[in-house]
């Protein structure tokens, strides 16, 4: 029989599931703020996975993946123990804001610390009482508010062959190497042990249906390839494979201001000098043609027709079809995302 799993001073037994609040601040008018963690420990040994949502409070998607995941997993069905935490910043959901009150990242404030920033207390809290007791983690964003993103997994897939195992499960169509920034979760939770996969997909403050199912399907995914989760007998896995996996990526920038008209959307794969739309000026019948300037499949996107010079339109990301050879790509990575796209 496996012991019961402790967290904050509670102790939940093998085939048990309950919410626990860690107490967080009080918000000015004196309102109790907590983190909720729903804790369910199976009754067979297994790893410890977390599964994060709302690290920015307007990144919506993973709430309902979350949500999804707890009505249909079960203590008793899987091995090890699964914590999910809907809402990180609590804060932000509320204001429905990417940041919390001082205006601080709490995806650059790890590890934290407990006599810091409201930040840097709620990335300690996060990261001593859930991170540190899993092995696993599957963090949940969306783009930017006003941004679009495919579904996808970012990590560090050249150095991390843990984390690259990880993220094939996961089998999302686009793998974006991706360096761990100074601050995040990932490069945190590494440092303690555990593997992190960031799923991006839809935008901020919305709910995308394709993205919450390929988010949830994912999952799934990772804890079949763990053995947290066995399939009936008779039912064979779906191995999906990726579309392709990135070396590096960037933003196509609007040449001028103008109003933006798309030729192009999200998952189109596109060759270098290819048309992506036009920058229009709304008063004169002059349209300036915006290229694509390499060949590869369009991760992310602009929801705003409005430009100004400088702008982010379509995020791009340089693409290789996945061999059956797994072999190391020699190209390095180059990560030209805005720093709000960086995780």
């Amino acid at each position: 029989m496996r012991k019961p799993f402790r967290i904050a001073g509670h102790e939940i037994a093998p085939g048990e599931r309950r919410l626990v609040d860690l107490p967080i601040s009080k918000l000015s008018n004196h309102t109790p703020v907590t983190l909720p963690v729903h804790v369910l420990n199976g009754t067979r040994p297994g790893p410890t996975l977390f599964v994060s949502g709302a690290i920015h409070g307007d990144e919506l998607n993973g709430v309902e993946i979350v949500r999804r995941i707890l009505r249909t997993v079960a203590p008793a069905n899987i091995s090890g123990t699964l914590l999910c935490v809907p809402v990180v910043n609590a804060f932000g959901f509320i204001g429905r804001s990417r940041y919390l009150p001082d205006r601080r990242d709490l995806n650059r404030s790890f590890p934290g610390s407990p006599e810091g920033s409201l930040a840097a207390r709620l990335a300690h809290l996060f990261l001593t009482e859930v991170v540190h007791r899993s092995q696993i983690g599957i963090d949940l964003h969306t783009a930017a508010v006003h941004r679009i993103n495919l579904p996808q997994i970012r990590c560090d897939l050249k150095r991390r062959p843990r984390c690259r195992e990880l993220a094939l499960a996961f089998g999302a169509e686009v793998l974006l190497d991706s360096a761990e920034r100074p601050g995040s979760l990932r490069r945190a939770a590494r440092e303690t042990g555990c593997d992190v996969l960031v799923y991006e997909g839809g935008e901020g403050l919305r709910f995308d249906e394709f993205a919450i199912k390929a988010g949830v399907d994912g999952i799934a995914g990772v804890m079949l390839a763990t053995n947290m989760l066995e399939l009936p007998d008779g039912i064979e896995p779906l191995h999906s494979r990726p579309v392709i996996i990135a070396d590096a990526s960037g933003w196509v920038r609007a040449p001028e201001g103008g109003v933006w008209r798309s030729s192009k959307r999200i998952g189109d794969a596109v060759t270098a000098g290819e048309v992506l739309g036009y920058v229009a000026n709304p008063f004169e019948e002059h349209d300036v043609e915006v290229r694509a300037r390499h060949r590869g499949i369009i991760i992310g996107a602009t929801t705003l027709p409005i430009v100004n010079m400088g702008d982010a339109l379509f995020h791009l990301a340089w693409a290789e079809e996945m061999s059956n050879d797994k072999s190391e790509r020699s190209s390095p990575a180059e990560p030209l995302m805005d720093e709000d796209e960086i995780i």
